[in-house]
């Protein structure tokens, strides 16, 4: 090395020690949270009297479902409060938003509620900050942990990942109605496990490399051990609450994985941060044949591959696949749809993974595609081959 490149990489490394302490003197400790959790049987009946404090019209943002099935019985009762209810169109885009801004002005409303599964529920959480109005959450499936966020995701109108959007208060409260996260399909509980499987991991990849969590600071001890507390939860809750809710039956371990989640994952991975599980999803949402999946079940298919991007032990591998496979989780790539997929395809959800924006680099190291196309095709790999060892032990 010359002595002119010496001095250079010397000023490149004080300049860097100094972009360090100056990171440090300004970091703050931040959490998020809800303003208050509500979870338990037949609380929907008891939404006017929950919405009182914040004004006298609310307009109810309902998914197509939960308008049919669980908020027609009660509709009598939102009449006469006078709380109008409209269908969502079914996809968080500027379209959507847009229309239900403008129900919102020409109905003067004052609280917005949001009714349904991740998307309505977003819909709500924008169109709510973008009008400066409070929002109410009532989420009537546990598939993602969104209800309690103060973010939210942006699609096109073709459902493919455009943003985040960050509003500034979370949900002033959240409401989970137990008798319809009971009778939802399973597939929800257990893609909402998904979701909530990356929390923990996601969180301690952020507290090792000191990166920014979901607040625009770093991690609180509550929201680094929530996370941890998730995690433990669904392993040791995970299956007894999938049975439960397969025969509709309201138990102690569906209140568990219920709480993680919703609660629990919504403040650990706000309040301690994102990296390759949700980036790695947000790269598969840019594939078309991944679009019949749901968030949580791409999400941990990302954890998986995110296992093997971070060099996890055989231990930690073993533990999370097995996870996995015990409550329907995906581990292979063809079981969210990308059965026949081929390496440039796959390389598409690598490189949008991998954009300056995601999270993805939050983790230790250099992150590049090529990585993460590796760790994909190794999770599906692994995913394969203990799926063929299973069928043979039987």
């Amino acid at each position: 090395m010359n002595t002119t490149s010496r001095e250079f990489k010397e000023e490149e490394k004080l300049e860097g020690q100094n972009q360090t302490k100056n990171k440090a003197a300004k970091a703050k400790y931040t959490a998020a949270f809800p303003g208050r959790y509500i979870q338990g049987k037949g609380l929907i009946a008891e939404l006017p009297a929950t919405l009182e404090p914040f004004g006298k019209k609310a307009l109810i943002l309902s998914s197509h479902t939960a308008f049919k099935t669980v908020l027609s019985e009660h509709s009598q009762k939102f009449s006469d409060a006078d709380i109008r209810v409209e269908e969502f169109n079914g996809e968080c885009c500027e379209t959507e938003l847009s229309r239900v801004s403008e129900l919102l002005k020409n109905n003067h409303i004052d609280v917005l509620v949001g009714v349904g599964g991740g998307k309505a529920i977003d819909t709500a959480k924008i169109v709510a900050d973008r009008a400066g109005i409070p929002v109410v959450i009532v989420p009537t499936i546990a598939s993602t942990d969104a209800p309690c966020s103060g973010c939210a995701v942006i699609y096109s109108d073709q459902g493919v990942f455009e943003s985040v959007y960050y509003q500034k208060t979370n949900p002033q409260v959240v409401l989970v109605d137990m008798d319809v996260i009971a009778h939802a399909p399973v597939r929800f509980l257990v893609a909402g496990m998904g979701d909530a499987l990356a929390t923990w991991f996601e969180a301690r990849s952020c507290e090792r490399t000191q990166s920014m969590n979901e607040c625009g600071g770093y991690s609180t001890l509550a929201g680094f051990n929530l996370a941890r507390l998730c995690y433990d939860t669904i392993l040791q809750y995970g299956s007894a609450a999938k049975m439960a809710c397969e025969n509709h039956l309201i138990t102690p371990a569906l209140h568990h994985v219920t709480e993680a989640n919703i609660l629990l994952s919504g403040i650990g991975f706000e309040s301690s941060g994102l990296a390759a599980a949700h980036a790695i999803h947000n790269g598969l949402s840019a594939l078309e044949e991944t679009h019949a999946f749901y968030h949580g079940e791409k999400v941990a298919f990302g954890v998986l591959a995110g296992l093997h991007l971070t060099d996890a032990s055989p231990d930690e591998m073993e533990t999370v696949y097995t996870f996995c496979e015990k409550t329907g989780l995906p581990t292979t790539l063809a079981e969210i749809g990308l059965e026949d997929f081929s390496k440039t395809n796959l390389m598409k959800a690598a490189l949008k993974a991998c954009d300056p924006s995601e999270r993805i680099h939050h983790e230790a190291g250099e992150i590049t595609p090529e990585k993460v196309l590796d760790a994909m095709i190794a999770a599906d790999v692994m995913g394969k081959m203990r799926k063929r060892y299973s069928s043979l032990k039987l």
